[in-house]
């Protein structure tokens, strides 16, 4: 077990050689405040922020950026990226937060874009996603003492969300995991994926949050526009008696067109999954104004048309937890 100059933190390898901190949302290192008044002293910064840059030209605005991204792996990856979907890894290390940086994301420049209020806001879009699986899924396991238990992570990359889940249940009901666990995330790159595995090992290994618990990884590749591969994977698990529960922060409810959306809710319905957590980008004129200058296609649904996207595949919002661009939400199957 390795760990990272911050005590009891740990360390994975990424495929690409790099040893990254494992977040633990219960570790001090990583923890957020986030009641209602926290979430609203963040919102009047970034508006503080939104207020200085609006006067900014322009064309300054972008050579600031293209000097930083030379000095930035991390301002590269948001503000020159490759295509319009954040990768897993990079979202990642942005989850890291400025204090738990290590080499080659930790420059100066790396630093002060992790502690800005937008990256602050994507921490907090995993600790409410890991909460609201928690929170959803006492009563289920609590009911249903053994049986296994199946996390379906969509577009999850190293579904950290879906590990901080078991970390948040091992420490406040560690009898609700004396039971099997499968996280299977479904992702068509491979590199989070191999991270995640990496980061439950570590997890897993002596003196671990999760040592002696029985987790097991699996990465299926998948194209969240064929859902069949979802419905099948599900129906699968549910006939085997497993509680399935889904979840997806940051990917399929804000980057997937409707119908992708509605066919994947579909499927984990039909195949009997007892709750779903993810993201969805808000569509408040704030959030509206910082994606009109984003390379990525966000899709700024708020909750009221998501609600309606999730009634239409089965599924009621059980519960919201805002943070500065998205809502996390808990859905829960409609009575049939």
């Amino acid at each position: 077990m390795i760990h990272s100059l911050r005590s009891g933190v740990l360390q994975a390898m990424t495929p690409e050689g790099y040893r990254l901190p494992v977040i633990d949302i219960t570790h001090p290192a990583f923890r957020l405040a986030d009641a209602p008044e926290d979430i609203e002293a963040l919102r009047r910064a970034w508006l503080e922020t939104m207020r200085r840059q609006r006067w900014m030209p322009p064309p300054v605005m972008r050579l600031l950026l293209r000097l930083a991204a030379r000095r930035s792996l991390l301002v590269k990856a948001l503000f020159q990226p490759d295509g319009n979907v954040l990768p897993g890894l990079t979202t990642y290390v942005l989850k890291l937060g400025a204090d738990n940086l290590v080499p080659p994301f930790d420059s100066p420049v790396d630093r002060r874009l992790a502690a800005s209020e937008l990256v602050v806001s994507i921490r907090l879009r995993l600790q409410q996603t890991a909460r609201l699986t928690v929170d959803g899924l006492r009563g289920d396991l609590a009911g249903a003492a053994r049986a296994p238990l199946a996390l379906i992570n969509i577009g999850g990359g190293p579904a950290i969300d879906s590990l901080n889940a078991l970390i948040v249940l091992r420490k406040e009901a560690p009898q609700l995991l004396e039971r099997p666990v499968t996280v299977h995330v479904l992702d068509p790159d491979s590199g989070g994926p191999a991270f995640g595995a990496a980061a439950l090992a570590a997890l897993s290994g002596p003196g671990g949050p999760l040592e002696g618990v029985a987790v097991q990884f699996a990465h299926v590749a998948y194209d969240w526009n064929d859902a069949a591969v979802l419905r099948r994977l599900a129906g699968d698990l549910t006939g085997a008696g497993a509680i399935v529960a889904a979840s997806s922060e940051g990917a399929l409810f804000e980057y997937a067109d409707d119908d992708a959306v509605v066919a994947n809710l579909a499927a984990l319905k039909a195949g009997g999954a007892v709750q779903v957590t993810g993201s969805v980008t808000r569509s408040d004129p704030m959030t509206l104004r910082m994606l009109a200058n984003s390379r990525f296609a966000l899709k700024p649904r708020g909750i009221d048309r998501f609600a309606a996207l999730a009634q239409t595949a089965g599924f009621t919002v059980a519960q919201v937890r805002p943070a500065l661009i998205s809502d996390q939400v808990l859905l829960r199957p409609q009575a049939a």
